[in-house]
């Protein structure tokens, strides 16, 4: 009897980066070794869209249409080239209009994309319909996705297989066009009998006929044991990355599972294991000079009650790191079950993941609810969709009032197509202003990524890389190592924070002494505040993003006067007493520490 054939989908380089190293791998580094799957026979590539679009343009100073026509190049006219979409997000962690939902469709067409995975982190089957029309207007495979986790322990309500079983219904009733369907789970907190419960419920209500798959992570440590359990219940289909990015907060390694199916009746796409080998050592080494975070190779028991996904766990990790805060992120992680509860069970996954962890982070840093994340408080309030269950009614009555917004039940689309800096037009004239080529591509960069994107096309982005090596960087600040420079895994220089105290440690290889010594203050303090002035302290380290007043404005206590960018999130700071403003000692864009004077008050 012939083994029955499950596609694999090499997610190396687009969550297997992602995963690891926050989508943050330059196209050279990693080319040869497509070439080298390419020869293992892999054929189906999870090569772009999600976090793997913005990081390219924000850190790498490099053009994603650009990469993914060099991918199509190297693996050829008849590879399965898989992107993932964020439903009517699609690439952007904000809705877009119509016509932006479009033209994403468009131009990932254009760009040597065969299918697009496209999911909805709330479930809400409303948020695909559109984006569905678009991807198979333009000639594209749609594998719609359910969206799964586990729920943190004592919660109920949603995530079960009744739930997914009712979304499901939902997709197939509501005719949304698919050629396949995935169930993802990002986290990777879902139980292995909760998995084959689901599969199982799927395969009934579809057929034998449509190609059911699962995408998982090793973060909670079952995700060999889910895939298991997928392909007993009728799986056509599991997401497996390679050595060096596999494993911890990433897919199961493809050798791992090669073996878990040894004596099964299942063809892992036909792959041998000795190409396979070559593959990884090839990507091994093409990835030899970037750091690898030490929490990207774990598997994390705390997951589950979180649940925060591999690919965001590292990205967040690493802003903690250039940050100062990584010593905060078990009590986020911890605090992130309560914003889970209350946020009506959305799934952690992009970019809801996010609202999550920004708000866990706000929850933490500035004490429970002093703070809105605005993701978080748009979402509560109906701006994303409906989530599963109905938020908790004060959480929701506190983001109406800090963000001054009313609750919607609005189709979120509508609400995109009435903002003016969601359509098209304003983003051409945006790249006319700036003497920039109008083409298709560039209007869509410059509307995907706002004005991070203009830096972009303008040349003036940042080359942001974490690498053991940094001779592909001009300098430490360009490429973001910083006290790491030099670090080979959990060795080299760092900073720490003990009781509120900074701390350089160097951390050699063997028996080495580990030298500590107290952390040099900042060679260019900001400017001392006036004689009896009241400085206006940075909360958090991060950018200033907004300055609210000018000399001479007068304040209330409590007023907001300045906006921080940290952590993906827009972080308040507001006026310590009443008074005039009498000085501005930090400007926008400038790159802020935590308690660093921005301004006095007098």
């Amino acid at each position: 009897m012939a083994k029955k054939y499950i596609d694999v989908m090499d997610t190396t380089f687009r969550d297997g980066f992602q995963s690891v190293f926050g989508g943050r791998v330059l196209m050279d580094d990693f080319f040869p070794a497509v070439e080298a799957a390419k020869d293992a026979g892999i054929t189906h590539f999870e090569f772009g869209g999600g976090a793997r679009f913005q990081s390219l343009f924000f850190y790498l100073q490099e053009n994603a249409f650009e990469m993914m026509d060099r991918f199509r190049e190297i693996v050829g006219p008849d590879a399965n080239l898989q992107t993932l979409a964020r439903g009517i997000n699609t690439v952007m962690l904000d809705t877009g209009s119509r016509e932006l939902v479009e033209m994403h469709a468009k131009m990932f067409a254009k760009h040597g994309v065969t299918t697009i995975r496209n999911f909805d982190a709330l479930n809400d089957v409303q948020n695909l319909e559109y984006s569905a029309e678009c991807i198979k207007k333009y000639g594209l495979n749609h594998e719609v996705v359910v969206t799964l986790m586990d729920l943190p322990p004592g919660c109920e309500g949603a995530h079960d297989v009744p739930f997914y079983e009712k979304t499901l219904r939902q997709i197939l009733d509501s005719g949304v066009p698919h050629d396949s369907i995935c169930f993802k789970d990002a986290s990777g907190t879902s139980s292995p009998q909760k998995i084959f419960d689901t599969i199982k419920m799927a395969r009934k209500l579809v057929g034998e006929d449509t190609h059911i798959r699962l995408h998982t992570h090793e973060t909670a440590g079952v995700s060999v044991a889910c895939y298991l359990a997928a392909l007993d219940a009728g799986a056509d289909g599991i997401d497996l990355a390679a050595d060096p990015v596999s494993g911890g907060t990433s897919q199961p390694d493809i050798l791992t599972m090669m073996h878990a199916v040894k004596g099964m009746n299942y063809d892992l796409g036909g792959l041998e294991i000795e190409k396979v080998l070559k593959y990884q050592e090839v990507l091994k080494d093409q990835l030899k000079d970037y750091f690898m975070p030490p929490e990207a190779t774990q598997v994390s028991p705390l997951i589950p009650f979180s649940p925060m996904p591999g690919g965001a766990l590292t990205a967040n990790t690493q802003m903690m790191r250039d940050n100062g805060t990584l010593d905060k992120f078990p009590e986020v992680i911890k605090a992130m079950r309560e914003v889970v509860e209350k946020g009506g069970y959305g799934t952690s996954v992009t970019p809801v993941s996010q609202f999550y962890w920004q708000q866990a982070y706000a929850n933490v840093m500035f004490g429970p609810w002093k703070q809105i994340a605005p993701g978080y408080g748009k979402m509560v309030l109906g701006y994303f969709g409906k989530t599963p269950v109905s938020p908790d009614s004060e959480i929701v009555s506190l983001a109406s009032e800090k963000l001054k917004l009313e609750p919607t039940t609005e189709n979120p689309l509508d609400i995109a197509d009435r903002d003016e800096k969601k359509t098209m037009s304003y983003w051409e004239n945006r790249l006319k202003e700036e003497g920039i080529e109008t083409s298709e591509e560039n209007i869509f960069i410059a509307a995907a990524c706002d004005e991070k994107g203009i830096a972009f096309l303008k040349g003036e982005s940042p080359l942001n890389v974490r690498k053991v090596d940094d001779s592909t960087c001009e300098n430490d600040k360009e490429c973001n190592l910083g006290e790491n420079k030099g670090m080979n895994n959990a060795t080299g220089n760092y900073t720490v924070v003990v009781d509120g105290q900074k701390f350089n440690v160097t951390v050699a290889e063997g028996n080495a002494d580990i030298q500590v010594t107290p952390a040099a203050a900042d060679s260019a303090p900001a400017a001392a505040a006036p004689a009896g002035g009241a400085d206006v302290p940075a909360t958090v380290a991060g950018n200033l993003w907004k300055m609210n007043v000018k000399v001479g404005d007068k304040v209330e206590k409590g007023e907001i006067i300045a906006i921080l960018e940290a952590m993906k999130m827009e972080i308040d700071v507001e006026a310590p007493c009443s008074g005039t403003v009498s000085a501005i000692l930090a400007n926008a864009g400038d790159a802020v520490e935590e308690g660093q004077a921005i301004a006095s008050i007098s």
